[in-house]
């Protein structure tokens, strides 16, 4: 396949994949190679509208404090001191983070903390770029960001390496409510790089969390100011307990949520489970074309089509893989029968109830790639049916003699349409690999052609690229 073949410059959903866990929902975000991981858990859910109002409190007694500084957008308050003469290194604190968030920085030192959000939930930025790296490139920053978006009313913990920058805000921001309040412990007041100064400052109890802080290069500012960064831009992990992300109980509006407390205190025996969802951005490009020695071009021929796409997706090549494109694609195939997305999964078992009485093909797997099973459980390929890799049914199959790309065709014949799709994998000279999956339709009645009417939408924004991405990252480990 040509992977210089030009690309839509389409914006794609994000791909969200949702895991149910039955205990704390948890995620490790990496950083660095050989450092510590950021770790957010979520703990308990609170009675809706409840956090704004126990933050609020907190802020307000926080502000009546003995050590209490209200700097960079971060009051905070010392609530515990060390005392390195009877050996301890640990500092305990108070902060809040208000309805403006406040701007990224990071901190000398490890930091555990524990916090109840606001009625409008938290997000937790941040980044894991080094000041080498940003120094060499500014960008550097955002490509290393990471979010968490934590519920509202809920108590969570967060624990992190200093060296990473970091940024609270609420997750809607300008409803007036408070990102969290939170206790936080200085694992090692000392930690960290320290000036000489700051040094003797913290050794005499005299070290606070703004002196503590250091905000971002300028560079990176101006880069931040001149280019905000798009949410849809950044991986983002978001945690809920009883209610599934992205469902209308979790998008309730802030102003309503003491009412909907008293209906999720009423429901919580039912809403024990809890979710982690990442939103990954997505890594599928639609071609205009299909490739020039694309199998799928000699598909259907003869017959008028009423769809065609194809997707592709670059990926780094498999540490130390030899460039042999057809054990890639034997791969591919059985990560599309192992690594199903879990909407397109609901939305075929729909679908199948839906045409059962129709008595039209039904499979567990997405239309492009359902042929790669049988269409009912126990079935046997026809004598003669080619195979790839010896266990993949196909229509026809083709690897390169010099073995840096292969291609199968897939596909069925059905009573309103029939389809076939080519999956291929192509070694790049750059050393990186392009995967790709296209379709092809042509209907037979007027029912099929309704039914592609209804689903070719979802079909090309949807279903296609989430399969292809789905099953390369389950490929790569993800």
């Amino acid at each position: 396949m040509n992977s210089s073949t030009a690309t839509l410059g389409l914006s794609r959903p994000a791909l969200r994949l949702t895991r149910e866990t039955a205990t704390f929902p948890f995620v490790a975000l990496p950083t660095r190679p050989g450092a510590l991981p950021i770790e957010v858990t979520l703990l308990a859910r609170l009675g809706r509208g409840v956090g704004s109002g126990l933050c609020r409190g907190m802020m307000a007694r926080q502000g009546q404090h003995g050590r209490f500084v209200d700097a960079l957008d971060e009051p905070s308050a010392k609530l515990g001191g060390s005392d390195f003469a009877k050996g301890d290194a640990t500092a305990l604190y108070s902060f809040g983070v208000g309805q403006g968030g406040h701007p990224f920085h990071r901190h000398a030192g490890h930091r555990v903390f524990t916090a109840v959000s606001g009625s409008a939930g938290a997000q937790l930025r941040f980044s894991s770029a080094t000041p080498a790296e940003i120094e060499r490139d500014p960008a550097a920053f955002v490509r290393a960001l990471r979010h968490v978006d934590v519920p509202p009313d809920c108590l969570f913990t967060v624990r992190f390496s200093g060296e990473n920058w970091h940024q609270f805000v609420p997750s809607v921001q300008g409803a007036g409510h408070p990102a969290f309040f939170a206790l936080s412990t200085h694992t090692n007041e000392l930690g960290g790089e320290l000036s000489a100064a700051l040094r003797s400052k913290v050794l005499q109890d005299q070290g606070d969390i703004p002196s503590l802080t250091e905000l971002l290069p300028d560079a990176v500012q101006d880069l931040l100011a001149s280019a905000p960064v798009r949410a849809q831009q950044v991986p983002t992990t978001v945690l809920s307990l009883g209610e599934r992300p992205g469902g209308w109980l979790a998008a309730a509006c802030g102003h309503y949520r003491a009412l909907a407390g008293r209906v999720g205190h009423a429901l919580a025996p039912l809403q024990g489970t809890g979710y982690v969802s990442e939103l990954r951005p997505s890594r599928v490009r639609e071609l205009h074309d299909l490739p020039a020695d694309s199998l799928l071009r000699q598909a259907l021929g003869g017959r008028r089509l009423h769809h065609e796409d194809c997707f592709t997706l670059v990926a780094a090549a498999p540490a130390g893989a030899a460039p042999d494109a057809a054990s890639l694609l034997a791969g591919l195939l059985d990560s599309f029968l192992v690594n199903r997305h879990p909407g397109v999964t609901r939305m075929m078992a729909v679908r199948n109830v839906i045409v059962r009485p129709l008595g039209l093909r039904r499979s567990p797997l997405a239309c492009p790639v359902s042929s790669l099973q049988p269409p009912s459980a126990g079935q046997a390929m026809p004598e003669g049916s080619p195979l790839f890799a010896c266990r993949y049914p196909v229509h026809a199959s083709q690897v390169a003699p010099d073995g840096r790309s292969a291609q199968v065709l897939l596909g069925a014949d059905d009573r309103h349409l029939a389809f076939r799709s080519c999956v291929g994998v192509r070694w790049l000279d750059d050393g990186r690999v392009e995967y790709s999956l296209a379709t092809r339709v042509a209907c037979r009645n007027a029912f099929g052609r309704l039914y592609m009417a209804l689903i070719e939408r979802t079909h090309r924004r949807y279903i296609a690229p989430h399969l292809l991405q789905v099953a390369v990252e389950g490929m790569e480990g993800r």
